[in-house]
């Protein structure tokens, strides 16, 4: 036997050894290809039940519930959960779930499951075991409309693939016992309801409208609190030539030393900073950056897709400075952008740091801990606003510009 045969049969038993210690000890992992690849197909199916629900203006009208009490959202006059929004985050949690059963417990979002039906009964809504099963549930909150229903259960329990090549670069495992995941099932849920259609949009961002609705998914460290994987999948992307919806996803990982993403390649840079925003931001806030941005200043609706415009270069940063936004919305956008080497700040953090000398490190917002001080439907937001951005240079332009108006919100 050679001193190379000697060394490979080490290296093969110590391999061996290291995964006999992994199951004993209870340390799961996973491919990270696999998992990336579940929170695809989850998003895929997930933007086949929005699509289907917009379909029939008649069964769509079925499906809108108003929020009311602690989980009306303090930003709208009216807030609103659809049938489409519970059935899509249930159907995200079962399909993840059932590969990977040690995630179950540590996938949330914003809907709570429980649906009202016109006679007043309340509905836990799940994913049961056959399509038929979950079609008489469904029957059961659409007030009997089993065809409905029947739609509805056969796009859940359809199968949906993706077999993409990008996935295959990807070959490190992670631990599944150490990260959770966050869903928002339809974000801007408000223009999906309402459906428009935005013909008129600049430099590629639409102000309003279906394609601002977007489904969310983003994995995060447990322990640091750190986003690491994200999916962002745009159910109503474009048109195809029979007049159907079609979609788009894209995603990202920011793990260890990789930085990977399918995001295409970023537009060129302007010489002038170009920054997306709600359109019921502070006046001084709009003020004190529009030196910097003149006409590229942008407004948007969903926080998701927000953040998708500054992932996509079509704006350097994305900046928020209400309490109105929460962990579900950005996870998948803060992993994407990571992988890029951008990210998400928290804005009053960053604006009480030093002025004087080197700031340090700018506080990323992290997932893993809820704000305790806030109310029940306040602990998970994003409480102090944030700056998402693309660059560290972008970052120091525009937090030096909101320390001007700092005293208005601090």
């Amino acid at each position: 036997m050679t001193a190379d045969d000697f060394n490979t049969i080490t290296d093969s038993l110590w391999e061996i050894l290291l995964e006999v210690f992994k199951v004993t000890q209870g340390y799961h992992i996973a491919a990270m290809a696999s998992l990336l690849t579940a929170l695809i197909c989850a998003s895929e199916k997930s933007a086949n039940i929005a699509r289907a629900c917009k379909r029939e203006e008649e069964l769509f009208q079925l499906l809108i519930e108003e929020k009311k009490g602690p989980d009306k959202n303090k930003k709208f006059v009216q807030d609103f959960k659809t049938l489409a929004d519970v059935i899509i985050q249930e159907v995200i949690k079962n399909d993840i779930a059932e590969k990977f059963p040690e995630l179950a417990p540590h996938i949330a979002g914003e809907e709570s499951n429980k649906f009202e039906n016109s006679l007043g009964e309340t509905i836990a809504v799940k994913v049961c075991k056959t399509e038929q099963e979950t079609a008489e549930l469904l029957g059961k909150v659409l007030d009997g409309n089993l065809k409905a229903a029947g739609l509805l259960a056969k796009c859940i329990h359809e199968s949906v693939h993706s077999d993409g090549p990008d996935l295959q670069k990807l070959t490190i495992d992670i631990p599944i016992d150490t990260i959770g995941i966050w869903v928002d099932p339809i974000d801007s849920t408000n223009q999906y309801i309402k459906g428009q259609l935005e013909d008129k949009f600049k430099d590629g961002i639409h102000t309003h409208g279906l394609k601002s609705a977007a489904v969310l998914i983003g994995v995060f460290d447990r322990n640091s609190g750190q986003p690491i994987m994200g999916v962002i999948n745009i159910p109503f992307h474009e048109v195809d030539p029979n007049l159907r919806w079609r979609g788009k996803y894209y995603w990202g990982i920011s793990y260890k030393d990789i930085n990977i993403h399918s995001v295409p390649k970023q537009n060129p840079a302007h010489d002038q900073l170009s920054i997306v925003m709600s359109s019921s931001e502070k006046e001084s806030i709009k003020a004190a950056l529009a030196p910097f941005c003149g006409e590229r200043m942008y407004y948007a609706c969903g926080a998701g897709y927000k953040g998708l415009c500054t992932i996509l270069g079509l704006v350097d940063a994305y900046v928020v400075t209400e309490d109105t936004t929460f962990k579900w919305d950005t996870c998948a956008p803060h992993a994407i952008l990571k992988s890029l080497g951008g990210g998400f700040v928290n804005l009053v953090k960053t604006l009480s740091q030093p002025k004087d000398g080197d700031r340090g490190g700018f506080p990323e917002l992290q997932y893993a801990r809820p704000d305790e001080g806030a109310k029940q439907a306040d602990k998970w937001a994003n409480t102090g606003g944030f700056v998402a951005y693309r660059s560290r240079e972008q970052l120091e332009t525009i937090i030096n510009a909101l320390c001007l108006t700092a005293d208005t919100y601090l």
